[in-house]
């Protein structure tokens, strides 16, 4: 298969980790209670000096590891966990989800993060301004503090929510004017999204929402897609890297339903895809040459004929023997007139039937299969007269001939019997030319009478075709799944292959006689478990489809060549060949491919309806309805005006023309509606952090030490940036 080699994106190879070079100089902060800032996020930890004007970031993840050669235990932070292989599966996040909940993972990246900013004193004497997630659980915050007072002894401990922090520094006062905007603040998180109020420059956060998709769900969906999508893809593909491929080729769709019309055209799903290559290795063929090969083609034409000629031969051995035995039947059914009751009784167990119908239904499967036969082979004969040839030796007694004679003979009748087959299946051949004649002359007597219903009747043959051989493309396809019911059905067959119920238990045990092919159906198992096996009822019906196709495009004017199974079967391959390019069975560099199509908009869109991806959950979009109903004209007013995006999958293209495709139509014709993100979506809740703790308003949010010994770590100030103001009840949520 050709594509467009500008679309294919190599897929990065991680570089080594960067180890962050440890502050040097800490004579600057030392005694200064310089407010430290820490954003504790569930994939990054972000910590400096208020006064810095970038954080320091590391991945918020930890792993204990015991080095090999000295056996010295390490603490591995971050992007250090992946310089040794062992360290993975030793790695410990702070965060479940959404909750804070390993706490020795957290005193561990404290310590990394205090380490790093140079803090070599018993107790880190700076205040800490530090971030929760929306509606934090209190018990929470109340380890977080005592991990804070008693293993730091800290002077002093605020929390703060990121999305708000972010939203203040985007939105500055100039001082001493304090902080009064109004917004919408939408948080993109890690494993939630928030919708958070904002009045006055304060959080409502009674009437905030949280929805339980983020960042790490959508990636994991993503994930799904393409393992669905490319269950036998040769390499694994990571969370790590399905990431990598949410920030670089995902993104919002204003109107989803549309754009899944418009990609209805295969034209469209190409144009629209992006190519990720991934790793492969080029397979080492030996080169052969030229004789080699003409050795190797002259033998495979060899073993051809030689598999025909013992195809024929056994055809024809079949056909005699299948001759033979309808003889022998229609013989023991001539005999039922000639014998008593209980005389037919015995004949009929003796030739192994239950009764006569047992008895009719075999001559009946035997004439069948001698009138297919026959018919296949008149169709390979001429059909000009030819001389009969002649047996001579065919009625001469076995005793006058000799040993070369009766070989002769035998032949003979072998031959004699293949001839006398040809000429049975002539004249049925010519039979049924003369019956399809007369049926053609009554079909077109009834394409005169009502042309209408003739060809309606046509159609449903043409469905009934049709569905016929999609059921067997879909049972083909099954097979290829080992975990499919008829991939099950198919191994069970298999096993049973070797037991026949037909010969009792005992006797199977004594060595009686295996009594499988006894009966030409059995035969058919095989038909069931070859996957690779061409069906001859394909055949037929595929002929009989050309030719329903042909009368119908001769003689129904609103039947065109669109109408037929060769070119739906076309629309719907080059729908599939563009979702999932084919590429040869030899091509180890586009097996390595991963095309990404509809999944690029589908892995955005559940954030609006996350039901797609199997959550239980509402929309973005209806999260957002239900908040602003809770507020006036006049407040909803001031709210839309200042639509807030924060957080690192807000980045993602298309987000602010989706959400305002969902917020106008639920908003009055008049109202303004302005949709904005952060500068930096990634680091500015940090730098918020940081505005803030240099103002005056901080020294009087936090809980100080005195307070924590007095009241513990479920104390709770109120104030505008946090989950608890004068909005929300003072109770654990």
């Amino acid at each position: 298969m050709e594509v467009d080699e500008s679309n294919i994106t190599f897929l990065p190879i991680q570089p080594l980790p960067t180890v962050q070079v440890p502050a040097t100089d800490y004579d600057d902060h030392r005694d200064a209670h310089t407010p430290l800032c820490i954003d504790n996020g569930s994939t990054h930890l972000r910590f400096g000096f208020c006064t810095s004007d970038t954080p320091r970031t590391g991945i918020n993840m930890v792993a204990k590891y015991k080095e090999r050669k000295t056996n010295k235990p390490l603490l591995l932070f971050g992007e250090g966990i992946d310089v040794e292989g062992g360290a993975r599966s030793q790695a410990k996040t702070p965060w479940e989800g959404d909750v804070l909940l390993n706490f020795d993972a957290l005193e561990n990246a404290l310590d990394y993060a205090f380490i790093h900013l140079g803090i070599d004193t018993p107790a880190v004497d700076h205040p800490i301004l530090m971030t929760e997630r929306l509606a934090s659980p209190l018990h929470s915050r109340a380890l977080t503090s005592e991990l804070m007072f008693e293993q730091y002894s800290v002077p002093s401990l605020a929390f703060c929510v990121d999305s708000v922090m972010s939203f203040y520094h985007n939105n500055l006062p100039s001082p001493p004017v304090p902080f009064r905007d109004d917004g919408l603040v939408v948080s993109f998180n890690t494993a939630s999204t928030s919708v958070i109020p904002i009045l006055d420059g304060k959080g409502i956060m009674s009437h905030a929402k949280r929805i339980n998709w983020g960042a790490s769900q959508a990636t994991d969906y993503l994930l799904k897609l393409i393992q669905l999508k490319y269950p036998t893809f040769p390499s694994r593909v990571t969370p790590t890297q399905c990431n990598w491929m949410l920030q670089n080729f995902c993104e919002f769709s204003p109107d989803y339903p549309a754009l899944l019309r418009k990609l209805k055209d295969p034209l469209n799903l190409r144009a629209s895809e992006r190519i990720i290559q991934f790793p492969y290795q080029v397979p080492v063929t030996e080169e052969k040459t030229e004789e080699e090969l003409a050795r190797i083609a002259e033998r495979k034409k060899e073993q051809g004929r030689k598999l025909q000629e013992l195809a024929a031969k056994s055809r024809m051995e079949k056909l005699v023997q299948k001759e033979t035995d309808l003889a022998h039947l229609l013989s023991v059914r001539e005999r039922k007139e000639e014998e008593s009751k209980r005389e037919w009784a015995d004949t009929l167990r003796e030739e192994g039937f239950a009764n006569d119908a047992a008895l009719e239904a075999a001559i009946k499967k035997l004439e069948a299969d001698l009138k297919k036969a026959r018919k296949k082979e008149a169709d390979g004969e001429d059909a000009e007269n030819e001389e009969p040839p002649s047996f001579p030796l065919v009625d001469v007694p076995d005793e006058d001939l000799d040993e070369e004679g009766l070989k002769e003979k035998k032949k003979q009748k072998l031959m004699k019997a293949g001839y006398e087959a040809r000429e049975r299946a002539k004249r049925e051949k010519e039979r049924e030319r003369e019956e399809r004649a007369a049926e053609e002359k009554r079909e077109e007597e009834e394409r005169d009478r009502d042309l209408s219903g003739w060809a309606t009747k046509m159609r449903r043959e043409q469905e009934t075709l049709m569905n016929r051989i999609k059921e067997r493309n879909r049972r083909r396809a099954a097979l290829t799944d080992r975990k499919s019911a008829a991939s099950q059905a198919r191994m069970k067959s298999i096993a049973n292959l070797a037991a026949d119920d037909r010969v009792p238990k005992k006797r199977r045990k004594a060595g009686g006689e295996d009594m499988f092919g006894a009966d030409d159906a059995d035969w058919a198992i095989y038909r069931k478990i070859n996957t690779a096996a061409a069906s001859s009822d394909e055949e037929e019906d595929f002929a009989a489809l050309a030719a329903v196709e042909q009368k119908l495009l001769a003689h129904d004017p609103t039947f065109t060549e669109e109408h037929t199974h060769a070119a739906l079967s076309s629309q719907r391959s080059a729908l599939m060949s563009a979702f999932r390019p084919a590429y040869d069975e030899g091509d180890p560099q586009g097996k390595a491919r991963i095309h990404l199509n509809i999944e690029r908009w589908r892995a955005c869109e559940a954030w609006f309806s996350p039901s797609m991806a199997g959550i239980d959950s509402a929309g973005l979009g209806e999260v957002l309805q239900n908040v602003l109903a809770r507020f006036s004209d006049a407040d909803k007013g001031r709210l839309v005006n200042n639509v807030f995006l924060t957080g690192a999958p807000s980045q993602l293209p298309g987000l602010r023309d989706r959400l305002h495709a969902t917020l106008r139509p639920i908003l009055p014709p008049e109202m303004p509606l302005e949709i904005v993100r952060a500068a930096d979506p990634v680091l500015d809740a940090w730098r918020g952090m940081a505005d803030f703790a240099k103002t005056d308003e901080f020294k009087k949010v936090g809980v100080t030490r005195a307070e924590y010994e007095e009241w513990g770590g479920e104390r709770v100030k109120r104030w505008w940036g946090g989950n608890w103001n004068a909005s929300v009840p003072l109770k654990e949520d």
